[in-house]
């Protein structure tokens, strides 16, 4: 297979794959949703933190002899404060309304656990109108804007690890997975909660999730001339994984603190790490 192949087939696992399946745990009683989700939000920061540290950082270092340390590690540093700027600018985390949190998981389970999805749906077919209703249609856009954004992203860095390394490109597409999943969950959570029917919002991020493919398509057109960048962009990649697993999905964990849930959480997050390891270990 071609290496193009393999950027378009991973990209769609990312991306389009990933919607998919978060649509299908839509499906699953509210109940069970309450109690899964926070365990495969813990896999992924696993996955994410494996990925960044096992995975991208060696590879960026070793990927061209001549790269300067000191330049990898601002480069890691400039990702870091680049995305948190994102996130501050409403791209990254979907900001709006009264709540922002909109990718927690005890946001989601507020949602789901007072209203299931077709409750939600007619709960805000009883307030459609005025500037309540365009308050809801700009949030549901927003989602839809700024996963396509995060999504163009990840295409990139996936094709950047590509064209390092396939099993890097492999790794580096199982981790975006691993947390689009529960990222897409929450945003069918908030689209249906903005008056979209679950058809409408399924359509709609398909769509966004297709950013992921022409972002990895135009990374690999236009890096295969800037082969002396790649060390910078893994270096992104990984501050990308390590930002979101720190910032937006660790804070999360930490509010249960009782024994039984840090030990699942610990068990879990060292799973996504080792499936990681295991992955690049095989395939290098």
């Amino acid at each position: 297979m071609t290496l193009l192949g393999w950027i378009i087939i991973f990209s769609l696992l990312g991306g389009v794959l990933s919607v998919i399946a978060a649509s299908v745990f839509l499906l699953i009683n509210d109940k069970y949703q309450k109690i899964i989700l926070p365990h495969t939000v813990s896999f992924a920061i696993g996955a994410l933190l494996g990925a960044a540290l096992l995975a991208l950082l060696p590879h960026a270092i070793t990927v061209n002899e001549n790269v300067d340390l000191h330049d990898l590690g601002l480069t890691l540093l400039i990702g870091l404060l680049g995305f948190f700027l994102l996130e501050k600018m409403v791209l990254w985390r979907h900001c709006h309304s009264t709540h922002c949190e909109v990718h927690s998981p005890s946001e989601i389970h507020k949602s789901t656990e007072a209203h299931s999805p077709a409750e939600l749906q007619q709960e805000n077919e009883h307030h459609t109108h005025g500037h309540q209703h365009g308050s809801k249609d700009a949030s549901g856009t927003l989602i839809i804007v700024g996963d396509a954004v995060h999504n163009l992203v990840d295409g990139v860095l996936i094709a950047a690890a590509f064209m390092t390394d396939v099993d890097l490109g492999i790794v580096t597409a199982l981790a975006v997975a691993a947390h689009e999943i529960p990222q897409e969950i929450g945003d069918f959570a908030i689209l249906l909660n903005s008056g979209f029917k679950r058809g409408r919002a399924l359509l709609f991020n398909i769509m966004a999730s297709m950013a992921t493919l022409i972002g990895a398509v135009i990374a690999y057109y236009s890096l295969q001339s800037m082969q002396h960048a790649l060390p910078y962009i893994l270096a992104i990649a990984a501050s990308s994984f390590i930002y979101i697993a720190v910032a937006d999905l660790i804070p999360d964990l930490h509010k249960r603190t009782e024994l039984r849930a840090t030990v699942q959480q610990i068990t879990l997050i060292a799973l996504g790490v080792v499936t990681i390891y295991w992955a690049h270990s095989t395939l290098h």
